[in-house]
């Protein structure tokens, strides 16, 4: 093929002048790469270990109550079951006289029928937890000893039993698939949970099921015979396949996020491709002129410099695609103590097919174009187009082409993802900052044209945005859009610390009661608001129940908004209420008459009701302690989240839910000199109830948020590196200009300083220009982001969005001194000669 081997013929003079191509495509792809093959061995460790992280082949939960014996025989017939029993206790060590909120799980003799709890003393755990010397035995997490003072041997008091600590838990198999957790484990024998009187009618407790089958039946038959046999039971089923869903949506969520900043730097990758395209053509302007004079076609100069990119491409796809896939197989190590989840290291080949269709979509959608322009440039237009660049489009075919590609790229990152509606957000935006930057670098060369400054060195400066070449849109874009993205980051970021660290603070209880027993109420109430400095006590019923049909149709069949699925996953908070509950407010509806005792009405909170598509007079079937209850839609409640009172997204009307068995939750606001004393009373005084200290959950959460946000900035940042590489590549292609300019210029009288300043200014306007305009749009993106994403108060915080444009202001500046600083540094004579 002749056009392939003048391809071939051109490149065994090496890469010198594709170095940024190939870079810019290389980091773009091992992004995607490598968030990809990290999330898919993720994937592959939660399949290889499904079934030690559930428990069994098969769970069934139930929330509030034991099976029946039916339902035990039921299970018991499929294979061997494990039982355990989980919920949230207040933990007391005696001799330290410490107390702490701790996730209490009661295990059987059969835990765990897969898999194995590691212990940091030797023994076996059945051993462990049994009755020693009048006392059973609890095996606890290292934070459990730190919280409470304690150590191996001490005594802890939970509910009314007494217990020996006996062991360090260091891996429990199915602890990462619980999801959240506000203390720390502490692990009894389900024959020592009775003596604690923790279970009483409405408890908030789990308990789980797990099936080693042996009848022969698979787990997907077993589910649906124990759906058409017990119907009415409201337990939750799982198999070992599906058995982290929460880390599942967790990990499709963040790679989501990760594949689009990687995609990010691709795109912006992409311009440092087409200038790269661009620079090579104008140093290849002699053989293209050479070549269209001996006849060759448009069509052949076109195939030729298209081989050579496609060659290119791959090569730099290919370099990328061994990055990514290395990165996460040799960060395993420390991936493991990260990240809780089992890792199998490997090589994945779709999230490697699909990094190498993004690279290889931008490469040709940035590429098609400049070559297109120079196949067609006559031969004495082209040494013309160096000083007067032609206007005229490549034929409508290229133009197709090109738009084609773009879509194409879209496409691949909308419908490759099941968060369709974030990606076509991220894409739109990606649209509107590449053409707004376009239009402003555009606009800054226009205005630079009409400047006409005394000042020689002004002159320089601004004659050097807008000559023919100029790189000022290649610069604008690659540092705008990844500034943009830094910038609403950070934002963001800020906005999370805000809510956490200012605002909540003074919104938020000082505590959370759970489980308060109904022939508690009484003496609770008077016992906490007889505590010095504590007010604002508000206590709700509260009970857990599932949503098991929408309007007649079954929740697994509902088609709900990727925002507000949660609310069909797994069990729901529930209330009923006599009265609108404070903080609440009504968008649509009716609230029903304070003496309502009619069929089951319900209200559903706002953004709810527009996921599950309902509205007034529609039909809720709610599963609560395994009896489905048809309410009707009377009224849709907005609610402040952020509050940190007690919110539910369904509340019943009063009758119905009041006779069933239930607890009560509170919240009281205190001073923070009185929170110990209010702490130590009702600990001692109740010891069935769980509290859950507000200024605990705001630190972790704090620390959560602090975390996250330097890990994406860390993911955004990748995108400035690009925005640098294309900057850098943008002034390398400058470079021989640049000596020459510096050469003549010294020839003719300027000074080192007049140079470094016309350079500093140069740089200096488009740096400015990008940064202002990066955060005008970042402010927007993370205002949007904060406000609609997450219907949260925004928090402008200009200090933090100017600092992070401002630093990509002095990347710009010194990258561009430092190619100045190289031209001052050759010596005029020789280059004298050349010009």
């Amino acid at each position: 093929m002749l056009s392939l081997r003048f391809s071939l013929r051109e490149l065994r003079g090496g890469l010198r002048g594709f170095r940024l191509f190939v870079a810019c495509l290389g980091l773009g792809v091992a992004v995607i790469a490598g968030i990809g093959t990290l999330g898919a061995s993720i994937v592959a460790g939660l399949e290889r270990d499904g079934r030690s992280l559930l428990g069994g082949d098969i769970e069934f939960r139930l929330i509030h109550r034991p099976t029946t014996p039916q339902e035990q025989a039921f299970l018991e017939s499929q294979g061997q079951v494990a039982q355990a029993v989980q919920m949230r206790a207040m933990a007391h060590a005696i001799r330290s006289d410490q107390r702490t909120l701790v996730e209490l799980k009661a295990v059987d003799s059969a835990y765990p029928l897969y898999g194995h709890i590691d212990l940091e003393q030797p023994g076996n755990i059945h051993d462990l937890l049994a009755v020693k010397n009048g006392v059973a035995g609890v095996a606890v997490d290292p934070q459990t000893l730190i919280r409470l003072d304690a150590a191996i041997g001490d005594r802890l008091s939970i509910g009314e039993a007494e217990f020996e600590i006996r062991t360090v838990i260091a891996r429990e198999p199915d602890r990462a698939t619980e999801g959240l957790t506000l203390g720390p484990r502490v692990m009894i024998a389900t024959s020592a949970l009775g003596a604690t009187k923790l279970v009483q009618p409405g408890t908030m407790a789990y308990w789980h099921y797990s099936v080693k089958l042996t009848s022969g039946l698979t787990a997907p038959q077993v589910q649906e015979i124990a759906k058409r046999d017990f119907a009415e039971s409201g337990w939750r089923m799982r198999d070992w396949k599906e058995g982290s869903p929460g880390v599942r949506r967790f990990l499709d969520r963040a790679g989501l996020f990760l594949v689009l900043v990687g995609l990010t730097a691709l795109l912006i990758g992409g311009v440092g491709v087409a200038n790269a395209v661009h620079a090579h053509l104008s140093g290849k302007t002699p053989t293209i002129a050479t070549l269209k004079s001996l006849g060759a076609t448009s069509g052949l100069i076109f195939r030729v410099y298209l081989w050579q990119t496609l060659l290119l491409a791959v090569f730099g796809i290919g370099i990328g695609l061994v990055a990514g896939a290395a990165l996460p197989n040799l960060a395993a190590g420390a991936l493991a103590q990260v990240l809780p989840l089992p890792l199998v290291p490997g090589v994945y080949w779709q999230p490697l097919a699909l990094a190498a269709a993004y690279g290889l979509l931008v490469a040709l959608a940035f590429t098609i174009w400049p070559l297109a322009r120079a196949a067609e440039i006559r031969p004495a237009a082209l040494y013309r187009d160096l000083v007067a660049p032609g206007r005229r489009l490549p034929r409508p075919g290229y133009v197709i082409a090109t738009l084609a590609l773009f879509v194409a790229l879209a496409a691949l990152a909308i419908l490759g993802t099941e968060e369709r509606r974030f990606a076509s957000a991220f894409v739109f935006a990606a649209i509107i900052a590449f053409v707004l930057f376009r239009v402003i670098a555009a606009g800054v060369a226009k205005v630079a044209r009409h400047i006409r400054p005394r000042d020689v060195r002004l002159k320089l400066a601004f004659a050097s945005l807008h000559r023919p070449g100029a790189a000022t849109a290649a610069l604008l874009l690659s540092l705008g859009v990844s500034l943009t993205l830094l910038v609403a980051i950070t934002l963001v970021e800020s906005n999370l610390h805000a809510q956490v660290e200012e605002r909540l603070p003074d919104e938020a209880p000082a505590f959370f009661f759970v489980d308060i027993q109904n022939n508690q109420m009484d003496d609770f109430r008077a016992t906490v608001l007889g505590s010095p400095g504590a007010r604002d006590l508000e206590t709700v019923p509260n009970l857990r129940g599932r949503i098991t049909q929408v309007k007649g149709v079954p929740s697994a069949q509902i088609d709900v908004a990727a925002e507000q699925r949660w609310v069909l996953q797994g069990d729901r908070g529930l209330t009923y209420a006599r009265d609108l509950p404070a903080g609440s407010k009504l968008t649509a509806g009716q609230w029903w008459p304070r003496d309502y005792n009619g069929p089951p009405l319900i209200s559903i909170e706002e953004k709810a009701a527009q996921g599950l598509n309902v509205g007034i007079g529609d039909k809720l079937t709610v599963n609560v302690l395994g009896r489905d209850i048809e309410a009707e839609v009377a009224s849709i409640r907005q609610l402040d989240w952020s509050s940190m009172g007690i919110n539910f997204v369904l509340v019943f009307s009063p009758g119905l839910l009041e006779r069933a068995p239930h607890t009560f939750l509170a919240t009281v606001k205190a001073s923070p000199a009185a929170e110990l004393n209010l702490f130590r009373i009702v600990t001692q005084k109740f010891p069935g109830i769980s509290v859950v200290r507000m200024k605990d959950v705001l630190t972790e959460l704090n620390s959560i948020v602090l975390k996250l946000g330097a890990a994406v900035r860390g993911a955004a940042a990748i995108t400035l590196v690009a925005g640098l590489i294309v900057l850098a590549g943008a002034l390398a292609a400058e470079h021989r200009r640049r000596l020459k300019e510096g050469a003549i210029l010294k020839a003719l009288g300027a000074t080192r300083r007049d140079i470094i300043l016309a350079h500093v200014i140069e740089y200096g306007t488009v740096g400015l220009v990008g940064a202002a305009l990066a955060f005008l749009l970042g402010w927007a993106a993370a205002w949007a982001m904060v406000t609609v994403m997450m219907n949260a108060q925004f928090y402008f915080a200009p200090g933090v969005a100017a600092a992070t444009a401002l630093g990509g202001v002095a990347a710009t500046l010194l990258l561009g001194l430092a190619g100045a600083w190289q031209a001052l540094a050759a010596k005029p004579a020789p280059l004298l000669r050349t010009v």
